[in-house]
């Protein structure tokens, strides 16, 4: 097939000659829409030759995360600045800000705000009509977002990255359930169950103990709520009323809280104990022999993905599936496993 010259590239776009030469020789002097113009048209014609990257200044991206203190945000939020260091402040300047997650106003408002003044967010969110609200403004202005870890349902978001939290849950029951061949009777210990990611945990462990081990009583659940001292008051309430739990899944925060109601009832590795993410405490724990098993989210892929989806669809004007092209696979940790 007989290679494009530059004069019908050139007639292509619908510029002159001169125009495509400066810009395929990385020259400079031509707008950055127009650069990426005639590149995205050379790339398609299949030109054979080194391509220049387009003059244009860094992407500038937010990135919204929860600043509640855990490990899994605080991780996520390294992961995403030692990312934006490799590529490189000339192609990405990353912005970062934690806000409380129940102060959905405040969110709402920092979003519209940064819809004005960046080129994509990437947005942990909790379903809120404020939030919702501020996503639509931010499609209206022609700024993409990516919701992480929670997905928002409906809202205007280019696509979700993170793991499938239903399957997280039933993964944690079915581990759980395996592991105990007695009759017995399981503590569920919930974080805020008003928020998508635990209640869906919630929905999928249940589903898996009501179908495959009906030898195994679900307890009512704690709602825990990510407070350290009511996870503590109300477990130790729990396990001071029963001589038969065997089993014990949390959603949320406060490992170290329910370890310490597990020592003080004689009951660290007499009970399969599931919950979620490495990190420090569940390190030990495992070490210990205390926690069975952790189901980790898997920090850095989250940004990883996040960033790769986000750079080809400014770039390259690709548009990702929904939720597979951003599905994160959760990892397993055990006693085995875990350095």
């Amino acid at each position: 097939m007989k290679a494009m010259t530059l004069a019908e590239l050139a007639k292509r776009v619908g510029v002159g000659v001169a125009t495509v030469d400066r810009v395929l020789n990385d020259r400079g002097g031509v707008s950055p829409a127009m650069t990426q113009k005639i590149l995205q048209a050379a790339r398609e014609a299949g030109l054979k030759r080194i391509l220049p990257e387009a003059h244009r200044p860094a992407w500038q991206v937010e990135v919204l995360l929860s600043g509640n203190k855990s490990f899994f945000f605080q991780q996520l939020a390294q992961d995403f600045a030692r990312l934006a260091d490799e590529i490189g402040y000339r192609r990405l300047c990353l912005h970062r800000t934690l806000i409380p997650e129940n102060a959905p106003e405040k969110l709402a408002a920092h979003i519209e705000s940064c819809s004005k003044k960046r080129d994509a967010l990437m947005v942990f969110a909790h379903e809120n009509p404020l939030i919702y609200d501020a996503l639509t403004a931010c499609k209206a202005r022609g700024v993409p977002v990516i919701t992480l870890v929670a997905d928002l349902p409906g809202a205007a978001r280019l696509c979700h990255v993170g793991i499938d939290q239903y399957k997280a849950g039933r993964t944690a029951g079915l581990m759980l359930g395996s592991m105990l061949s007695a009759k017995g009777e399981v503590v569920l210990i919930s974080g805020r169950a008003d928020y998508a990611a635990h209640r869906l945990r919630i929905e999928g462990f249940q589903a898996v103990l009501e179908e495959r081990f009906p030898h195994l009583r679900l307890r009512e659940i704690i709602a825990g709520q990510d407070e350290r001292e009511r996870i503590s008051r109300l477990l130790e309430k729990t396990l001071a009323g029963s001589q038969q739990i065997v089993g014990l899944y949390n959603t949320g925060m406060g490992n170290t809280q329910i370890h310490e109601a597990l020592a003080r009832h004689r009951l660290c590795g007499n009970v399969v104990y599931i919950t979620h993410e490495l990190y420090d405490t569940t390190r030990q724990l495992l070490q210990q022999r205390v926690l069975t098993l952790t189901l980790d989210q898997n920090t850095l892929r989250h940004a990883q993905l996040a960033l790769t989806l986000l750079l080809r669809h400014l770039e390259e004007g690709e548009q990702p599936e929904t939720y597979q092209a951003g599905k994160v696979d959760f990892m397993l940790y055990t006693q085995e496993n875990y350095a």
